[in-house]
């Protein structure tokens, strides 16, 4: 089996710790919508694509998933995220020095995120975009994470195959992805568990995260 050839880095609750801005925008949402959210209803759409974060949050209220209706939820959404987003975004913990040793390694790097590709632009700012050879978004494949699209546009791209990458994500929509996809995983939890299954190593945070770590994850999976 070739050695590892690349990472693939999840953005929202990976990377950044963004999901606590998103979590103001979607709870806000609901609230123009008619509603609060209940946990089960955000704890759903951590790592969805925005198309089906729409359709949970809709389901969580009760209301029919009109078109128009959805469309407009969605502009105003977007809006509303990019007010949160417009300034450094925090990082996780390790994730600035992971980053950067993985890039000093030599090893092939992407950003695979369900993000659209407007509001990554503005993460990018904070995450540095000499930091990855290619960006994959939300909005530029046919189906968002949990679909393994992403993650295959990534390796594509990357020219690699998808089964010599390491993938480091936080929720079960984005390791599901992964996993599909044919990648060994390296699961960071942020703001809900993840359940366990084959393809998947845990780690507690990235703190000390090293290119030595991701090539044994990788190892460990893909011996």
């Amino acid at each position: 089996m070739p050695a590892l050839a690349a990472v693939l880095w999840d953005m929202d609750g990976t990377l950044l710790d963004s999901e606590k801005l998103w979590d103001i925008g979607v709870r806000e949402l609901s609230v123009e919508l008619g509603g609060e959210m209940t946990d089960a209803t955000r704890h759903a759409l951590i790592g969805a694509a925005a198309d089906d974060a729409l359709r949970i949050i809709f389901a969580g209220l009760g209301l029919y998933p009109d078109p128009a209706a959805m469309a407009e939820a969605g502009e105003w959404l977007h809006r509303r995220v990019t007010d949160l987003m417009a300034g450094p975004i925090p990082w996780r913990p390790g994730a600035q020095d992971a980053l950067a040793a993985v890039r000093a390694s030599g090893l092939r790097t992407a950003l695979v995120t369900n993000t659209t590709r407007a509001l990554t632009e503005l993460c990018l700012d904070t995450l540095g975009r000499d930091h990855f050879d290619i960006t994959v978004c939300g909005d530029e494949v046919p189906h968002g994470k949990p679909a393994p699209d992403p993650y295959l546009r990534a390796a594509a791209l990357l020219g690699v195959e998808p089964e010599d990458c390491v993938a480091v994500e936080d929720s079960p929509t984005g390791s599901h992805s992964a996993a599909t996809a044919g990648c060994a995983v390296l699961v960071v939890p942020c703001e809900i568990p993840v359940p366990e299954r084959p393809g998947l190593i845990f780690r507690e945070s990235l703190v000390g995260l090293t290119p030595a770590d991701l090539s044994a994850v990788h190892a460990a999976i893909r011996p």
